[in-house]
């Protein structure tokens, strides 16, 4: 895992800032006087720090005034005022503040492995803020990583394969195996549940009582919409069965089929994705990233098309806060 190595990039009203990782990647930019408030400071240098996000690909903004979950929405409003809801949700959060939920509430022994946020939908945040609202006693770092050093690394043949067919997504919403429909689509309502499945291109079957499974076939890379850049930009490595432990994977699979377990990635034409395929791009994730231990009031900006984020394991009271903006929409689906 690569720290924090490389000098000064550039000085910009009571604050220094030095590139993290010698790409140059994840920008350190620091507050040198003390109550200075990120919202204020962010609104007056939004054009400059809008170059650099897109040149670093993730920013991460220490020192500033930034008390309260209310304040970090204000920041990062201050950088795109509209922030974005949180529909069709892959793992539980609390909103805490308008438009402001705390991060993925998974349990504090797990890693969350490194992805984009929402690739697997047919609309997913430009971009990503992340608040050091309650940084935990040990671990609980959100590592990022630079798609700019992990594409170049997909061997040719795999990433010509993923590219033509895509990547198949099925996912099964039950109380039992994982996250209720109603919370992922937050309704009630199945017919609204069904217009949103028929509006993203979404194959849907409700099943026995009160399951539902999907299937969705989405991209494996992208284009950046500002700088014309190819990504790799999918959900593939995260969802495959075999990412989870293998008596895990073994019960479920026994238990339900390869499409009847929570979540599964196929190649888009349904076939199976290779196990070493998911290793490999987890591993490059993994060579690739940077990261610093939070600090309280920490405020992370992520293009969440040019970096991946993850979550370290931790021990202690932990709440990261997460706000997300810039909505695109992948016209290609059409």
């Amino acid at each position: 895992m690569t720290t924090r190595t490389t000098g000064s990039a550039f000085t910009a009203g009571r604050v220094v800032a030095e590139a993290v990782n010698p790409e140059p990647f994840l920008l350190l930019v620091e507050a040198t006087e003390p109550e200075l408030r990120l919202d204020h400071w962010i609104r007056a240098n939004q054009a400059r720090l809008a170059e650099e996000l897109l040149r670093h690909g993730a920013m991460l903004l220490r020192g500033f005034a930034v008390g309260s979950p209310e304040e970090f929405g204000a920041a990062a409003r201050a950088f795109s005022p509209q922030l974005l809801d949180y529909l069709e949700r892959a793992a539980p959060r609390t909103e805490i503040a308008d438009k402001v939920f705390t991060s993925t509430e998974l349990s504090e022994d797990q890693w969350i492995a490194f992805h984009h946020e929402m690739s697997y939908s047919h609309n997913w945040p430009s971009r990503l803020y992340f608040y050091g609202d309650r940084p935990s006693r040990t671990g609980g770092a959100t590592p990022v990583a630079s798609e700019r050093a992990v594409l170049p690394r997909i061997p040719a043949q795999l990433r010509k394969r993923f590219e033509r067919h895509g990547v198949s997504y099925v996912r099964n919403y039950s109380p039992e195996l994982d996250i209720p429909w109603q919370t992922v689509f937050q309704t009630t309502d199945r017919a609204e549940v069904e217009a949103y499945c028929r509006a993203s291109h979404t194959e849907f079957t409700w099943v026995g009582r009160d399951g539902l499974r999907t299937r969705a076939v989405r991209q494996a890379l992208t284009r950046h919409p500002r700088t014309g850049e190819t990504v790799w930009f999918n959900h593939a490595h995260m969802w495959h069965i075999s990412t989870l432990p293998d008596e895990v994977a073994e019960y479920l699979l026994a238990a339900y089929g390869p499409e009847g377990v929570p979540r599964n990635a196929f190649y888009g034409d349904g076939t199976p994705i290779e196990d070493e395929a998911v290793e490999l791009i987890g591993n490059l994730y993994q060579e690739a990233a940077v990261s610093l231990p939070w600090q309280r009031g920490d405020v992370l900006i992520v293009d969440n098309f040019l970096a991946t984020h993850a979550r370290e394991p931790f021990h202690g009271d932990r709440r990261i806060l997460v706000a997300m903006s810039d909505l695109h929409v992948n016209r290609d689906l059409a």
